[in-house]
């Protein structure tokens, strides 16, 4: 069994991971409730980012580390729409004639066309989502979420291309499920 740290899926009880509460339930019953879902409905469910958040401890939240700010980051955000709105706005930069200004505001709505225009990978990236398609079975659909999600990260890195990290950053929000 994987840890339960992995898990992104609850269990029957609900505390499968939790650190401060029991976990109650039998080992083989939480791969069983996790497959209730298919993996075909999970793609096509649009939470491309699936992140687990452990209860936070109050020594966590009490230390004096210092984040980064709303303003920063709102800033970096900024950045990333100009660059969307730049790229999806030149009707000639769209290869599908069925594509619109009007129609994509951002790299969640590209089309499989754009996506072979604008998330294109180097070799680098390349082998490593071909590894990730053979060791995550990956579905086509999976695939193209992944890549517009790294073009996303890219875009929010400033980075022109997409490089090996974005894309390592976008296998890991997959969501893990646990097998048993």
């Amino acid at each position: 069994m994987k840890n339960m740290s992995d898990c992104v899926y609850p269990c029957p009880c609900g505390h499968f991971g939790d650190a401060q509460k029991a976990w109650t339930c039998a080992s083989g019953v939480v791969p069983k409730y996790q497959k209730r879902i298919s993996g075909p409905l999970l793609d096509r469910i649009d939470t491309a980012c699936r992140i687990e958040f452990p209860r936070a401890d109050y020594e966590k939240l009490s230390g004096n580390k210092l984040s980064e700010s709303s303003e920063t980051i709102r800033a970096r955000v900024q950045a990333a729409r100009n660059i969307h709105q730049a790229r999806f706005t030149n009707p000639d930069s769209l290869i599908s004639n069925k594509s619109s200004s009007t129609e994509i505001i951002c790299n969640a709505d590209i089309r499989i066309e754009e996506v072979c225009q604008f998330c294109h990978l180097q070799a680098e990236g390349q082998s490593l989502m071909r590894s990730a398609m053979s060791q995550l079975q990956l579905s086509a659909r999976a695939y193209h979420r992944i890549l517009k999600l790294a073009r996303t990260i890219a875009d929010l890195a400033g980075s022109e291309n997409i490089q090996s990290v974005h894309l390592a950053e976008a296998l890991q929000y997959r969501p893990k499920l646990m097998m048993g």
